[in-house]
């Protein structure tokens, strides 16, 4: 009824110490299949957490092209803060109530800046509150990754590229609005090959990520078949063969009915009548 054949060690025999280490194995491998699973969702929310750094980054560069191209900036800081909210909010995203892109200072934010006027005067202490122990995670007995990312090192030249900007936009050749003067075209296109870097760094170390999910899936899926074969093996050793259990419990009460049709046969026959 209860489909195992014993219910302890000791009714297992001399398959008790294979039972054991079998159990002590699949136990360690249920934790490496669980710690994957949340591994999965937290590079997922990297992934889209970097490619919105990078984005913002490319968005940037876009909108001085357009600057350049119609010669007036008019909305051009102001598309510049909306960018530089995205990448810092972007960084300073959390998974499951922790701050990715921190370090080890997990409850701390790890960007302290949100508006392109305290970039200025702002150092990189200023900007980033990360430490620089960059998570890792085990993910099977013999393999340690690096899977995390400091928001120093993801946005250090984009938040950068932003700060050059607002420099120049409080600077004498500022602001920038309405028709662009010759000089201040001729910053803007240097930036476009600095924006244009930043983005590329981004994008970079989204493809590490990218890289890290691949790894990820296939030990995953590499654990679950480990998985699976420990069950198949472990219910070998416990698990009753129902097939063979009817046939036997069909013999058995077979057995039972032939005895007892004797039994009653001989019940009913007087000695004295055998011996007539």
């Amino acid at each position: 009824s209860t489909g195992k054949l014993a219910t302890d060690l000791k009714g297992f025999g001399h398959q008790a110490e294979a039972l054991t280490a079998a159990k002590t194995l699949k136990t360690r491998v249920d934790g490496f299949v669980d710690s994957a699973k949340t591994l999965t969702s937290k590079l997922d929310a990297q992934n889209l957490a970097l490619g919105q750094v990078g984005d913002a980054a490319q968005s940037a560069k876009d909108a001085i092209a357009n600057a350049i191209a119609t010669g007036h900036a008019d909305g051009l800081m102001a598309a510049m803060q909306s960018f530089f909210g995205q990448s810092a909010q972007a960084l300073n995203t959390q998974f499951d109530g922790q701050y990715l892109f921190a370090g080890a200072q997990t409850n701390t934010p790890p960007v302290a800046v949100s508006n392109l006027s305290q970039l200025p005067t702002a150092t990189t202490s200023d900007m980033f509150k990360n430490d620089q122990l960059k998570p890792v995670s085990q993910i099977d007995e013999a393999t340690t990754l690096q899977t995390g990312f400091l928001a120093s090192d993801v946005g250090g030249d984009v938040f950068d590229a932003f700060k050059q900007m607002q420099t120049f936009e409080q600077g004498v050749d500022g602001p920038l609005s309405g028709n662009l003067t010759e000089t201040q075209v001729t910053f803007l296109k240097g930036m476009l090959n600095t924006f244009g870097a930043a983005a590329s760094g981004a994008t970079d170390v989204t493809a590490q990520n990218g890289l890290l999910q691949n790894r990820v899936e296939a030990v995953s899926k590499t654990q679950s078949d480990r998985q699976d074969m420990l069950e198949t093996m472990i219910g070998g050793i416990t698990d009753v063969d129902v097939a063979e259990a009817v046939s036997r419990l069909t013999q058995a009460q077979t057995a039972v009915q032939a005895s007892a049709q004797v039994y009653a046969t001989l019940r009913n026959t007087s000695l004295l009548e055998f011996l007539k």
